[in-house]
Formats: structure tokens, sequence, C-alpha cells
């Protein structure tokens, strides 16, 4: 069995009509809204959230409208019901946020352990690594990025380590004067 979700624009316009009769909570909001937005006011700091307490007040007076009898205590109705919404929020509410005299972060120090800087130094380094001839490349690798001695990169390599000396040496130069290096320094 379906259930119909919706009907003509003609019947849902009478239904509404039909169940929601209530020019005299239109012309309370009218005549009250002044007033009942100054009690609000003084429930929270915020304007915004003022105007927001008062409509869910009096959304929850509109859906209590017909249960209402006495039609001349309603101010004190909507004040209850938007102290008690309002008791509701702040119950309802994380604090998630202190007002202190001191931040609880520490200040970032200038070439600091900040992860996105570390990153752009160490791209710019393997760039500049990459543009040295092959021979010092291996050297300055070996030499300060598997952190061998003078002696055993000059094993590894085969050479003297009088030519390792004066091949990083000139490498490390190189790296001195790569503007790409300048700027993150």
């Amino acid at each position: 069995m379906t259930t119909p979700v919706c009907t003509s624009a003609s019947n849902a316009a009478t239904a509404v009509t039909q169940t929601f009769p209530y020019a005299s909570f239109s012309s309370y909001v009218k005549a009250r809204q002044p007033v009942l937005l100054r009690t609000a006011r003084s429930l929270t700091a915020n304007p915004s959230d003022a105007e927001d307490l008062l409509q869910t007040a009096l959304t929850k007076t509109y859906v209590a409208w017909e249960r209402i009898e006495d039609h001349r205590a309603l101010d004190g109705y909507v004040r209850r019901a938007l102290l008690n919404t309002r008791t509701s929020q702040w119950r309802k509410r994380k604090v998630d946020e202190f007002a202190c005299d001191e931040l609880p972060e520490p200040e970032p120090v200038p070439g600091g352990d900040d992860p996105a800087e570390r990153q752009a130094l160490h791209d710019a380094m393997w760039r500049a690594i990459t543009k040295l001839p092959a021979r010092q490349r291996a050297m300055v690798v070996l030499r300060y990025y598997e952190d061998l001695s003078e002696a055993q990169t000059a094993e590894v390599l085969g050479v003297s380590v009088g030519t390792v000396k004066s091949a990083v040496s000139r490498a490390l130069g190189k790296l001195r004067e790569d503007p790409e290096l300048v700027l993150v320094r």
C-alpha cells in the first residue's frame, strides 16, 4: 500500500488555510514582538541569538496556540518558553573555547618545526642536488644523506679521501650559490 506524499497545489493551499487559521497569533506577534525581543536579549549576549531564541519560543507558542486557554496570559507563556528554551540550549552547549590571558599554543619559532617549511626546504635541496654533476652529487649524498665518513665515501666510490674532500667542498659551494636555496634561507 502506498501513501500519497503530496497533493495538488489547490488542495495543499486549502489544507494550510484550514489547518492553521491563527490570525490572532499573527496579530499577537506583531503587537508584542519588540517587548518579547527585549526579554530574549536579556537572556543572551548576542542579538542574533536573541532573535533565534524568540523565533524558537514563538514556534513553540504557535504549536500550543489551541491549548492556551487564557490569551491574556500569553506574555507569561512566551516568557516561560523563552526561559526554558534558553536553559535547554545552555545545558546542551559544549564549551570548546575558553577565554584566557595567554594563548595555549606556543608562538611559532622562525625556522622551527613547521612540517610545510621542512618539506619545502627538503624539496628545494633535492632540486639543487640534482643540478650537481653526477660525481659530486654521489659524494654529497653518501657523505650527508647516508652519513658516511670521508674515508667510507672514498672507499665506496674508489677514489682518494682528498678527492672526496675537494669534490664535496666544490659541491657545497655550488649549493650555497644556488638561487633556489638562497630564498629558503
